[in-house]
Parts: structure tokens; C-alpha cells; sequence
């Protein structure tokens, strides 16, 4: 069956692919601002042909999730992180525009600015740094235009965002290949892609054949507490990215940037470097991402590592890993602490109704502490996930 539904979406949106230039072709590629999962992995979306050369691409994603932590500092919740994503490209002077727009229902589906995730640290509710929760993303995720100019065989890319994803970091999870299946953030997100929901960003690009040079300007600080909003600041900040794309089924990046004041509670900029390898094959993704934060003010550095992997077994179940080590110094304990996290899941598909690709699953987050966290997380602290998915498709 799964099988079927696979050939079926193929020749569905195959008319609309040979409409479209290797401009448009490349545009369709981008997932989060102009990062990019590995060629091969075709990400569930909805394309239509809206006439005179309009194109149309519908991308969405929702969780319904039950989360249950231990410990003193574990919480309970159930909460709805969620995503819907336009895109629409015409041809425009030899190359192809598009336009688009991200847009997200958690600030009212994630009830009192935060979902609990034990260990997470990054931004605020209520005035106070958020610590063992993880903050909703903001109404307007994104919302830009991108460009794509072919000189000879170089693609030369200009992107302009209000609200957008500078040249910084891998594929942020909530689109990444590897972590689709995984409804809950990364613990190194503010290490590696936090700024995937950033303002006044601009970006160039060249790319020709296996590599890709990007730069970016940006506003460095993180969204406010008030999600519903636009958080407007000068271009302070900057970064670049360079990738390497050697097959369909392989992207690796490295790139650095400096953010201006990132947190706004606290002084100080920091400088981010990250590195990633992504691979796809068939309906197996996998990712290993590095990134590290040094701080201008205490000189300070901190690391974090992630590896992730989602396997298909068999027409309808897709089994889900995440191992992070991250070093966390946010806590409310105070130093600095090396939090190991080890992730394991699985999601059973129960079929596309109306272009909603449906699921159920769960997954278990087992913590690996210094003793000097024990007292306050318990000896061996863990989180469970039980979850509805539902995902736009053709």
C-alpha cells in the first residue's frame, strides 16, 4: 500500500516538476530559509499548478502530544507544536521567485509559553529564563521572498525576510529529515539552530554543481515572550555557510556567525559554529550535527553534539533515534553541566485522508546527570512522549 501511495505522488506531482526550471527546481529544495535536506529526501507537501506559471507548494505539520516527566523538576502537559508553510514561484527574468510564508498556531497551542522538556534552557516566560521547558515558536515563523538567477551553470541566490533563517547552523528540527517523527525540541537548539526564526535577514548565495557559499546579515536577537508579533531590530549580526552536496543523497555544512545580544536578559554576544552530515535514502535519514557557542563576555565556550536517525520498518512504522551531549550552564543549579540525552520511539502510520497524512506514536528520553544534579532532577530522570501526527501531503 505504502508503496502504491509512493508512485501515486510521484506521478501526481511529476507534471508540475517538468514545468518547473532548475531554478524552480533548486527553490523547491529549500526547507527552513535557505538550508537544505539531502536532495533525495522528498519532503510531504502538497504542489499546485495555480495557472499563468504560478506554482504552489503546501507543507504543514501538527503534533498532538501527552509529555510526562520525573523528578522534582519533570512536568506533565499536553500541548500542540505545530507548523503550515506556503510557497508560491513564478518565472521572473530568466529565473524563478518565490514567495513565502511560515506561519505557526503554538502560541495558542502551547499554553503558558512553554511545553516541559527536562534540561532545556533558551529565552523567557513570564520575565524569568525558561529552564527544563522549551519555548513555542512565534505566529509568523517566516515570511520572505527568494530568488534564483542562473549565470551559465552557477545559481546565484538572493533572499530577503522580515521574519526568516539567516546562513547559520543545519535544517532546524522541526524540518529536519532525520527528527520528522520527533515532536519535541532538541536540547542543543540554541547551539546549533535557533535562529531559524530570525528578522530582517538577507542572504546571497552561489551554487554550482556539488558545493554552496551563502552569507547573511541579520537581527541577532531571539523572539520576545510575545509570540504573536514581529520582532523587528537593525541588521546587527552576520554569518556564513558553506555546504557540500558530493551525491543526492549527502549534504554537509559548516558555518559560523556572531549573534548580537542573542538572549535578551542577558549582556554579551556570542559567536556560534556549527557543523553538520546529513543523509537520505529511501525513507532512512540520519543526522550528526556539532555546535558551539562562545561567549564574548566570560570567554567562555560550550558544546553541543547531536545524532539522529529515522528508519521506516516495514510499509507503515517508522522507528525514531536522537543521542544528544550538551553542556549546559543555565541551569538552575548553578555551573557548568554535561547533560546526556538518549531518545528512542516509533510512529505507526494510519493513512492520508484528505491530504492528511496521519500517525501515532511515542518516544522515551532517558538522562545521563552529573551527581551534582541529582538531588534535583532524581537519579535517573527520563521523559515520555505519546503523540497524534498529522502531515499535508498529496
Amino acid at each position: 500500500m505504502k508503496n502504491r501511495l509512493s508512485v501515486a505522488l510521484w506521478l501526481a506531482v511529476l507534471p508540475l516538476r517538468a514545468q518547473m526550471s532548475d531554478s524552480g527546481m533548486y527553490l523547491m529544495n529549500m526547507a527552513s530559509g535557505t538550508s537544505m535536506n539531502p536532495e533525495s529526501w522528498s519532503m510531504p507537501m502538497i504542489m499546485k499548478n495555480l495557472g499563468h506559471s504560478w506554482q504552489g507548494m503546501f507543507m504543514g505539520q501538527a503534533f498532538v502530544v501527552d509529555t510526562q516527566q520525573s523528578g522534582p523538576r519533570g512536568g506533565d502537559k499536553f500541548y500542540s507544536p505545530n507548523w503550515f508553510m506556503g510557497s508560491f514561484t513564478h518565472p521572473l527574468g530568466g529565473g524563478t521567485l518565490a514567495i513565502g510564508s511560515m506561519v505557526s498556531l503554538d502560541p495558542a497551542t502551547v499554553t503558558n509559553r512553554s511545553y516541559p522538556l527536562l534540561f532545556q534552557t533558551g529565552e523567557t516566560a513570564y520575565g524569568r529564563p525558561l529552564v527544563d521547558a522549551q519555548h513555542p515558536h512565534d505566529l509568523i515563523m517566516s515570511i520572505g521572498l527568494d530568488y534564483v538567477h542562473m549565470i551559465g551553470s552557477t545559481k546565484l541566490q538572493l533572499y530577503y525576510a522580515p521574519v526568516g533563517d539567516p546562513a547559520l547552523g543545519p535544517v532546524a528540527f522541526p524540518h529536519r529529515a532525520s527528527a520528522f517523527e520527533l515532536p519535541q525540541a532538541t536540547l542543543s537548539h540554541h547551539w546549533q539552530d535557533s535562529t531559524h526564526i530570525a528578522d530582517n535577514v538577507a542572504t546571497v548565495a552561489l551554487a554550482r554543481g556539488w558545493w554552496r557559499a551563502e552569507a547573511s546579515g541579520f537581527y541577532g536577537s531571539e523572539p520576545d515572550e510575545n509570540r504573536w508579533n514581529i520582532d523587528w531590530g537593525p541588521m546587527n549580526s552576520y554569518a556564513g555557510r558553506f555546504s557540500v552536496m558530493p551525491s543526492s543523497n549527502w549534504v554537509f555544512q559548516v558555518s559560523a556567525g556572531r549573534l548580537t545580544r542573542p538572549e535578551r536578559q542577558e549582556p554579551g554576544d556570542v559567536v556560534r559554529a556549527t557543523a553538520s552530515a546529513h543523509y537520505t535514502r529511501g525513507g532512512w535519514s540520519s543526522s550528526l550535527i556539532w555546535g558551539r557557542n562562545h561567549q564574548t563576555l566570560s570567554k567562555s565556550n560550550s558544546n553541543s553534539y547531536v545524532a539522529e536517525t529515522l528508519v521506516p520498518v516495514g510499509k507503515r512504522d517508522f522507528v525514531t533515534g536522537r543521542i544528544e551531549l550538551v553542556d549546559k550552564n543555565e541551569l538552575e543549579i548553578a555551573g557548568s553541566w554535561r547533560i546526556q540525552a538518549y531518545t528512542a520511539g516509533m510512529t505507526h502510520d494510519l493513512g492520508t485522508f484528505h491530504h492528511v497524512e496521519t500517525g501515532v506514536g511515542a518516544n522515551v528520553t532517558a538522562y545521563g546527570i552529573p551527581g551534582g544534579l541529582k538531588a534535583a532532577y532524581g537519579d535517573h530522570p527520563f521523559g515520555v512522549n505519546i503523540y497524534l501526527r498529522l502531515r499535508l501531503k498529496m
